[in-house]
Parts: structure tokens; C-alpha cells; sequence
């Protein structure tokens, strides 16, 4: 492990903020949660975003949910595609919801798929595409996004409808490509809508009431040396990105702040996904099965890490069938005395480290219930770039991957976080890409963040500091989809 330095004690306020919002003993996201979503790779959530921007002069609530990790780009004849029988969903809660872990509103995609012909074993392209679900697009997914308000007797509200962009193969896709050219890497981000590639510049789609879709495939923005972590926590230099030259697929939908009542409030995102109870499969000529009854959740996420780090393997797929209403009853104890703090002092320290192990009330704070905690009510956050501060495309100034442990601060109107208003700029004040969640989580296991305060900063853990692609600083925002044709695994 790299060197931590001890940090001085900040203002007293840092205690109470960090109770209420830092923390997580877990190390990294697998996308492998719990064993019965690993099966069902379409359903399986890999980590959700929640951030404050602009879009269009209007103060947004930007989400997002990844799922279908670990998708080899160019893979064939039949591709990584969103499922039409999944249930899609981004929750966000709203005052008194949020410590209840309830959801106030619930913005649904739903997924269909089509084929410009089914009479050749080019499933997914004819030849190269120009333009989205052009006649080259053999196979073609519209979706549509409902907004569901709980308050209302679900009273559901059709937002509008979007399109697909085709998967980045290679030539058959050249305009995701350096140069637009499929021989090509993957373009790096871009900071202007104009610069971004055609298809997803295609793709991103205004909805009603000021709502902004996307949904389609992306480079996996998460990074972080998996491999070591989950090989008894044997750390190396340089570590290697276990998710670099992997893509998924991603739904964005940024949320006009006037639709959850104004900014003057902190607000918890989370994200599910459901199947219909019973598949009847079909042994007749029809070929043709179907799937009845009342949709059944199979998957959630909200922070990073609570299922996959800190609930025991007992109750791993429990958590993914419930809800954050009953986080308190059923995983508090995961949280307050995570198992993982005692193997990162037995492994990594061998036997006495500085991890506590018990009573982490802080560490209850930010999971219990598992929503992401976000103010509404500071300006826009400061996005990642290329990953440093220099050459194309660099990060905001100010930005730090480390989040408020490196100095990235916003300012509250509405609570007073370390004096004056000072709250973090990331993670776990909402989630941005780029959020170095492994470097952050364990700075925050490492410290006493239950007063008096002690905090120590765990700066290049897994000695991954950055994704193999850039990030966009535009919706939305996640990196271009890896070339099937030309990408590499670190």
C-alpha cells in the first residue's frame, strides 16, 4: 500500500458532515455484487452517478445507471444489448423519503428491439453505419423513460422516447473512432457537444419538461486493480485497471431541479432493475416465450461497495431483492462492524492496523439507508477529463479524483457543512465520473470519523489514478465505447 500521511485536524465541523456522509470499508467495484445477479448480466447494476450540472441554461440533477459490465467489445455475431423483459429504474428520493429510504419518484426505461431483417446472420450490422437505426443498423433498440411520482398514487407520466446508437465494432461504427476512422482506438472525451462523436451527439435525446436522455453502450468508467484487491488484498505498483478496454451499457437522464421542487434540499438517488415474476417458455413453432405476473426485483445500487464489501454472502442476494427502506433492519449491522476493516488490518498491516473494526456509526451514516446523498443546492460540480491537468481535454481546475480528501470543496446554501457552507465536491456528496471511490473509501475506513477527528489520507492504494479513457464534460459524460477492433486490457 502506498504511503498515507496524517493529515491536520480540520474544523469541527468536518465531524458531523463526515458522519452523515463519508465512508465505505469496501475497496473496489467488481460488478459482481452477489451471486445470483452475476447470472444475469443484463440486469446487473454496476454503479450508479449522481451530480449536479447545467444543461441547456437549466440546473439539472444528472443520473445515471451502468449495467451489463465486463462487455468485450466487438463480440459476435450476437452483441451486448439492454433486454426488453428488464425493468430499468432510477429512484430519487426527496425530503422526509430520503431518511426513510423511500422512493419519491422513479424514472423508468423500457427497452424494445427490432431487426431491418432476420433472413441473414449479420445480426446487428449491414454495413457501416452513417447514422443511428439507419438501414445499415440491422439491429435497432428504442426505449421510453416514465416518470412514476409515489405521492401521487404512481401516477405516471410518459417523458418520451429515444434511440439506441449501434455498439462501437470497428469499421461497421468508424464515426466512435480517432480520425472516424474504424481501424482506429476509441475517441478520448471531449468538453463541447459539438466535438463529441456522431452517434452519441445522434443519441442524446430532450424530452419533455426539459428532461435530457441517453442510452447506449460506453466505456466502463469505473477503474480500479480488482485483480489485487480480491487476491487476499495483495496491492501492487503499478496496478493494473481490471476494467480498462471493457465496455457497458448505460441510461443518463438529467433531471431540471424545478421537477423535485427547487435545489434548497439534499436529495438520495438509487437504482434498480426487475423482471416479470414467471417466463413461459414455448416448445411450438411460434417460438415465441413470454413473461407474466408482477415485475420482481433482481438487482440495486446506490453508493459503491455496500453489497460486494460489507454484507456477509448470507444476505448478499437478500440485498438485492430489497429495498433501503429496510437497510436499517437487515444490513445496519454490516455497516457498523464491517468484516472488511479487520482483514485490511490483518492483511495489509499485519494484525494492527488503524482501521476500527466496531461500532462505526459513521460508516451506518452514509449506507444506512444506501442512497446517494447529494446537495442540490451548490453550483455545478467540477468534472473529470483526460485525468490530469494538462493537454487535451483536462480536468476542471480544482478538480481532484480524491474529492474533498484532495481539497475539491463546494459551497452549501442550505447546511454548514465545515464552516461557511464548505461540502465535498464528490463522492459521497453525489457521485461523478471520475471519482476515485477506491482511494476514497479507504481514506475513509483508515480514519476515526466519530470525533475527535483523525483523518488519514490513502493517496494511489491500488495504484490505478485513472481511467483508460477520457470523460466527456458533456452529457453523457461517460467515456466512448472501446473500439472492437482496436482496444487493448492494461
Amino acid at each position: 500500500m502506498s504511503p498515507m500521511r496524517k493529515v491536520p485536524l480540520l474544523h469541527r465541523g468536518l465531524s458531523a458532515l463526515l458522519t452523515a456522509w463519508l465512508a465505505t470499508p469496501a475497496f473496489a467495484s467488481s460488478h459482481m455484487d452477489a451471486p445470483l445477479i452475476t447470472l444475469d448480466p443484463a440486469a446487473n447494476t454496476t454503479d450508479v452517478y449522481a451530480f449536479v450540472q447545467e444543461e441547456n441554461g437549466t440546473k439539472v440533477l444528472v443520473t445515471a445507471l451502468g449495467v451489463y459490465p465486463h462487455q468485450e467489445p466487438g463480440i459476435g455475431p450476437n452483441k451486448y444489448n439492454f433486454d426488453d423483459h428488464v425493468l430499468y429504474e432510477i429512484h430519487v428520493a426527496l425530503g422526509s423519503d430520503v431518511a426513510a429510504g423511500r422512493p419519491t419518484l422513479s424514472y423508468q426505461f423500457k427497452f424494445n428491439t427490432g431487426f431491418k431483417t432476420k433472413n441473414t446472420v449479420l445480426q446487428s450490422y449491414l454495413g457501416v453505419v452513417q447514422n443511428i437505426g439507419d438501414a445499415a443498423q440491422n439491429l435497432t433498440q428504442t426505449y421510453t423513460v416514465t416518470k412514476v411520482d409515489h405521492r401521487r398514487h404512481d401516477r405516471r407520466t410518459m417523458l418520451g422516447s429515444g434511440l439506441v446508437p449501434p455498439n462501437n465494432q470497428g469499421n461497421a461504427t468508424p464515426f466512435y473512432n480517432q480520425g472516424d476512422n474504424g481501424e482506429n482506438p476509441a475517441k478520448d472525451g471531449v468538453a463541447t457537444e459539438a466535438d463529441l462523436d456522431k452517434y452519441t451527439r445522434q443519441a442524446v435525446t430532450n424530452l419533455s419538461g426539459g428532461y435530457i436522455a441517453f442510452a447506449g453502450q460506453r466505456d466502463d468508467g469505473f477503474y480500479a486493480d480488482i485483480q489485487s484487491i480480491f487476491d487476499l488484498l495483495k496491492l501492487r505498483s503499478p496496478g493494473k485497471d481490471s476494467q480498462g478496454g471493457f465496455n457497458l451499457h448505460l441510461m443518463a437522464l438529467a433531471i431540471p431541479v424545478s421537477e423535485l421542487g427547487g435545489d434548497q434540499q439534499v436529495v438520495g438517488v438509487y437504482a434498480t432493475t426487475s423482471r416479470k415474476q414467471v417466463r413461459i417458455l414455448r416448445d411450438d413453432d411460434r417460438n415465441e416465450n413470454r413473461n407474466e405476473g408482477r415485475w420482481v426485483q433482481v438487482a440495486r445500487q446506490g453508493n459503491p461497495l455496500f453489497n460486494e464489501g460489507l454484507v456477509a454472502l448470507a444476505d448478499k442476494d437478500r440485498y438485492s431483492r430489497t429495498s433501503p427502506s429496510q437497510d436499517n433492519a437487515l444490513f445496519r449491522k454490516y455497516a457498523e462492524n464491517p468484516e472488511l476493516a479487520r482483514l485490511i488490518n490483518l492483511l495489509v498491516f499485519g494484525g494492527s492496523g488503524p482501521a476500527l473494526e466496531s461500532n462505526r456509526t459513521d460508516i451506518a451514516g452514509i449506507y444506512i439507508p444506501d442512497l446517494i446523498k447529494l446537495d442540490l443546492s451548490t453550483g455545478p460540480c467540477r468534472l473529470a477529463g483526460n485525468g490530469t491537468a494538462s493537454g487535451a481535454n483536462p480536468d476542471d481546475a480544482g478538480f481532484s479524483r480524491l474529492g474533498i480528501f484532495g481539497g475539491d470543496t463546494l459551497t452549501s446554501a442550505i447546511q454548514p457543512g465545515f464552516g461557511g457552507g464548505v461540502v465535498p465536491g464528490g463522492w459521497p456528496n453525489g457521485r461523478r465520473f471520475g471519482d476515485d471511490v477506491v482511494d476514497i473509501a479507504v481514506s475513509a475506513l483508515l480514519s476515526d470519523l466519530r470525533g475527535p477527528l483523525v483523518i488519514r489520507v490513502a493517496d494511489g492504494v491500488d495504484g490505478v489514478s485513472r481511467n483508460d479513457l477520457s470523460f466527456h464534460k458533456v452529457f453523457p459524460y461517460e467515456s466512448t465505447p472501446q473500439n472492437g477492433r482496436n482496444h487493448a486490457h492494461p
